[in-house]
């Protein structure tokens, strides 16, 4: 690289740093953009978002109505999205060839239903724009050089910031006038570590996407069974969400259990995932409204088995646990054995079919990472942060771009859509140097 260039530097190969590195590169042809990645894989996550697929972004276009599915981050990115939303993103994708489909809960993905597609053209734009990538080539430390201690060679940079300068893992030193830090959220990554020396304070990361572990007679052997909509909450918090709820070999997932956690990240962690679910199976229903329709159905029916009809559209699978499960707890008096009838079924048993639909109690008892993603929440503080520019308020030259700031969405596009509108955002500012 010339030393008559502006050197800029990003760190992290995700999908912030190369839209970064793009906007850049792209804005200011005359400035050395480099990209630095630890390991020997760009676009890593990219590869394996929505099951392949990549879920590249979210049919939502307007910023007020966006920031809503952001737990952390949403206030900071209402500016941010005004410059730089989902529809941006899809004409940036489309001006390169690549056309996106929107799914019937909005999520996008390529037409292609193949995340290379979006890897390929990341790739291809950051090659026509001149950016230079190494791989396994990651930064270790950073130190922050003001101008005058620099002298001559800081001179020969023309930069009268502050300069920085990179130990890389290969045990070179180099230096730049801009640094970008997309390291993403994993807490072990370098990019909290170079942020906290240069002065920035690090919002403790947890996980934020997990599905729980639930071991339940009412859930055994039901593995890929789902209800298109279910209500979830944890009792005696705040927390409630709705959606597709997916039934696993550990536990319980979905859309309805996903949110959730996004949601509760931090609580659920200060609870050391230990806590009680609560499932609305029919949350169109209310308990006392289940209770209506089960009787209902009891005056409507007398002579069909409880278990082979289920009047509020459960699968009949579940149903029957359901069934089982209110038949244990409302006692051997209620009548409720595997072949009663609905005119068999007394009072009691159907007030406790009902809550067994409306509020049924699930123990969780741990959490696992959901298979497609991994999202923290936590990060570098977003008060230290300038959302025009993404710049550092605290070191001058300094950007983040991604998870590497405390922001996290929901699932379904919408973390990739705070990267670019982050990454675009900062590589701009650092091409105007």
């Amino acid at each position: 690289m010339s030393e008559s260039k502006r050197q800029i530097a990003v760190v992290g190969g995700g999908a912030a740093g190369f839209f970064a590195a793009i906007a850049c590169a792209e804005a200011d042809p005359s400035s050395a953009v480099t990209l630095y990645e630890a390991t020997a894989h760009t676009l890593a996550k990219v590869k394996i978002s929505g099951g392949g697929r990549c879920n590249v972004t979210h049919a939502c276009f307007e910023p007020r109505d966006l920031v809503q599915r952001y737990p952390r981050g949403g206030r900071e990115l209402r500016g941010a999205f005004s410059r730089w939303q989902p529809r941006d993103t899809v004409a940036w994708f489309e001006a390169r060839g690549v056309r996106l489909k929107t799914e019937e809960d909005g999520r996008m993905f390529p037409v292609t239903d193949n995340s290379q597609t979006i890897i390929d053209c990341l790739q291809e734009a950051v090659c026509k724009a001149g950016v230079r990538v190494r791989l396994q080539c990651g930064v270790k430390s950073v130190a922050r050089v003001e101008p005058n201690a620099l002298a001559g060679a800081q001179n020969a940079l023309g930069s009268t910031r502050s300069t920085f300068r990179l130990a890389l893992t290969t045990g070179e030193t180099v230096a730049c006038d801009r640094l970008l830090l997309a390291t993403g959220g994993n807490k072990s990554n370098a990019g909290f570590e170079i942020a906290r020396v240069l002065g920035h304070t690090i919002e403790p990361p947890v996980p934020s996407l997990f599905t729980f572990q639930i071991e339940d007679a009412r859930l055994k052997d039901l593995a890929g069974l789902s209800v298109e909509d279910a209500g979830t909450s944890v009792p005696g918090t705040a927390l409630k969400e709705r959606g597709p709820l997916l039934i696993t070999h550990w536990g319980l997932s979905g859309p309805a259990i996903l949110k959730l956690s996004a949601w509760g990240a931090r609580e659920l962690h200060d609870r050391n995932y230990q806590f009680t679910l609560r499932v609305n199976w029919a949350p169109q229903l209310n308990t006392e409204q289940a209770r209506a329709a089960l009787e209902a159905a009891r005056a409507a029916n007398p002579r069909k088995q409880v278990t082979t009809w289920c009047p509020v559209g459960l699968p009949l699978r579940l149903w029957e646990r359901l069934v089982g499960a209110a038949a244990t707890s409302a006692g051997a008096s209620a009548g409720l054995a595997p072949e009663t009838t609905w005119a068999g079924a007394g009072n009691a048993a159907l007030r406790a079919l009902a809550a067994q639909v409306g509020e049924g109690e699930f123990a969780v008892r741990g959490k696992s990472l959901f298979k497609d993603e991994f999202v923290t929440c936590g990060g570098v503080r977003l008060a230290e942060v300038d959302f025009k520019t993404m710049e550092s308020r605290l070191a001058p030259g300094l950007h983040f771009a991604g998870e590497v700031l405390d922001i996290d969405g929901v699932t379904g596009g919408f973390n990739f859509q705070a990267a670019w509108t982050t990454g675009w955002l900062a590589g701009q500012a650092m091409a105007q140097g």
